[in-house]
């Protein structure tokens, strides 16, 4: 079964980017989080729509 949610360095590993990277995602409010307790999670949906977004706006930039 897939997870519904990653720790942050696992989000970070899928992404492809490092933790710290991760966190300035988050902070910046670009890819959404949801917390349990004191602990940080982010839902693989959440993963796929940020890629899609990038995707999206980068095709826009290249047609526009």
């Amino acid at each position: 079964m897939e997870p519904l949610l990653l720790r942050p360095p696992d989000a970070a590993a899928a992404l492809g980017v490092s933790r710290s990277r991760l966190y300035e995602l988050l902070a910046a409010g670009a890819l959404a989080s949801v917390k349990i307790g004191a602990s940080r999670r982010i839902a693989l949906d959440d993963l796929r729509a940020f890629v899609e977004r990038l995707r999206s706006e980068q095709a826009a930039e290249r047609g526009a």
